[in-house]
């Protein structure tokens, strides 16, 4: 059984190729993105292996059944990129719902404590041998009050460390968490009260652009913003003006809404095009990472052991329950 596997990175080739040798499923792997370019590329084979920055839209997904491709296998939990609505009917999804929800929690956890206690600051200094303090002054997250968007498998994580470090937790879902002890509010006072908001829920129409022009003055003055779900989840020039105006604190992105040309790839040599990411970027009070809050040992194991597991299935004729169901 022949899988094409899209936007390939060294991890993707360690991590999966012990699982698809085991499985007798032939792994095609290709560096290049699955777009309407490359599809193609997906010739001959049972199955697609797709992630986050791959386009999935119609005109993608009208060849990959002229292909005979049977079955598009997501290795993210996320889908926003798949046009879905129109893949009813034409071709089964699958994806991983949950790979490891501590990777993500501590990476955004890891992203707050690096920007409140200033240390990539400090760390670029100390390698110049400057060991002064001036403007390395922190505060304590003990005690401040801290608004979880999304209450899922990672955002509980979420929850959890944050009460391990005395913080005050509030928390916004549309769907809430039954016969949980989370605190939940309305999102508008959820914004109003928490000085540090961290998004961890599925980006969907209505959760686009949760933070935009017309809800950064909503915030708590000083507020620090912390995403490590989907980019679009936040308007980035807004993020941006609200930044510049001093209203938002700090931002703590591993996700942006235009990453898909940026992320994952090694830019060093070149100037970045997106003037907004490139202004983000430079602001002291802003730390941004390449999506990488996923990137553990234990989750790219989890991610590889369940996209073959799925596609070994499907192929079986059977129901993984990771099927996306329109």
């Amino acid at each position: 059984m022949k899988v094409a596997f899209f936007d390939t990175k060294n991890y993707d080739i360690t991590s999966f190729e012990p699982y698809a040798k085991e499985k007798e499923i032939k792994l095609k792997f290709y560096e290049t993105k699955l777009n309407e370019d490359t599809v193609d590329l997906a010739k001959g084979c049972f199955a697609v292996c797709a992630f986050v920055n791959d386009v999935i839209n119609a005109e993608v997904i009208d060849r990959l059944c002229e292909l005979d491709v049977k079955l598009l296998a997501m290795r993210c939990a996320g889908y926003n990129n798949v046009d879905i609505n129109y893949a009813k009917g034409k071709i089964d999804i699958v994806r991983v719902p949950a790979y490891s929800p501590y990777a993500v929690a501590e990476h955004a956890m890891a992203l707050l404590l690096t920007s409140v206690r200033r240390v990539h600051r400090a760390y670029i200094r100390t390698k110049d041998f400057n060991f002064s303090l001036n403007g390395l002054t922190g505060f304590d997250l003990h005690g401040k009050t801290v608004g979880v968007v999304g209450t899922g498998k990672i955002g509980r994580v979420f929850i959890d460390i944050c009460r391990g470090f005395g913080m005050n937790v509030i928390a916004y879902d549309k769907f809430p968490a039954k016969d949980s002890d989370i605190n939940y509010v309305e999102l508008d006072e959820l914004f109003s009260r928490s000085d540090i908001i961290s998004f961890h829920c599925p980006l969907t129409e209505e959760t686009y652009h949760m933070i935009s022009s017309e809800t950064i003055g909503q915030l708590k003055k000083g507020v620090i913003i912390i995403n490590t779900s989907r980019g679009a989840l936040i308007d980035a020039e807004a993020l941006l003006e609200g930044i510049k105006s001093r209203h938002i604190g700090a931002a703590c992105l591993d996700v942006y809404e235009e990453e898909g040309d940026f992320f994952f790839e090694d830019l060093s040599g070149h100037i970045i095009s997106d003037d907004v990411l490139a202004r983000l970027i430079s602001m002291p009070n802003v730390i941004v990472t390449s999506h990488q809050a996923f990137l553990t040992n234990e989750a790219l194991e989890n991610i590889a052991q369940t996209t073959v597991d799925n596609i070994i299935t499907y192929s079986k004729g059977e129901k993984s329950g990771n099927e996306i169901i329109v």
